[in-house]
């Protein structure tokens, strides 16, 4: 099983990336830096554009795990670019075989900001035909969640 955890957030170790090595304990992954690539707005063309390379690397993976922080009440604005790149590139069904768990942490998000996000990430799987297997926002919730890895 190969899992990719895809970090919507600029902090390398951060929070997010906390939440990761809790939910995927004692499981081999890679991570994706989304922070560290260029990965342009839906519509811009540019030569050094890397979405290419990041949708390989979600292509080869069997488990997508994404985890974003909350900014402005939301995902990241880097993970939710990432997202939007996939519409036309990635067919519908496209992710079908592949597992999805979402990680969304943050100071003090309310309900709505927490169902809104979750609703992003599981219309993306379902688009995609990936399995969104749930999200997790704290410790507790990722040691639960992992039992489905």
């Amino acid at each position: 099983m190969k899992i990719l955890f895809i970090n919507g957030s600029p902090e390398r170790e951060g929070n997010t990336a906390r939440l990761a090595n809790v939910l995927l304990e004692g499981h081999q992954f890679e991570t994706l830096e989304i922070a560290d690539m260029k990965i342009y707005d839906y519509g811009q063309h540019f030569e050094d554009d890397q979405f290419n390379e990041a949708l390989e690397r979600m292509n080869a993976a069997d488990v997508l795990v994404f985890g974003s922080p909350v900014y402005w009440h939301d995902l990241s604005g880097m993970l939710r670019n990432l997202l939007d790149r996939c519409y036309g590139p990635v067919p519908e069904g496209g992710f079908a075989g592949k597992r999805l768990f979402f990680l969304f942490q943050g100071a003090a998000p309310t309900p709505a900001m927490l169902d809104r996000g979750e609703y992003t990430m599981s219309r993306f799987a379902g688009l995609y035909g990936a399995t969104y297997e749930g999200m997790a926002t704290n410790d507790r919730e990722a040691r639960e969640l992992a039992a489905k890895l």
